[in-house]
């Protein structure tokens, strides 16, 4: 079985370390939990009030960061 990276490295990373509950980020955006891991998986896309939400919760991260699909590990 092939492990998939995920579509949104460092969103999920600073989920992770904040220690937010996927399920209470659902909540706070509207949307099940599982429609929260398919936007997370890239599946479907988030609209602007969900990424509006979820960046209030990263205030020290950018969007366009928090959003990438890319790690920023220099390469």
């Amino acid at each position: 079985m092939t492990v998939q990276k995920p579509y949104f490295p460092i969103l999920e990373a600073e989920i992770s370390k904040s220690g937010i509950r996927k399920k209470d980020l659902a909540n706070a955006i509207g949307l099940c939990p599982k429609a929260l891991s398919n936007k997370l998986t890239g599946k479907t896309e988030f609209c602007l009030s969900e990424v509006e939400i979820i960046c209030s919760f990263f205030p020290d991260i950018t969007p366009f960061e928090l959003f990438s699909h890319k790690l920023n590990d220099g390469g």
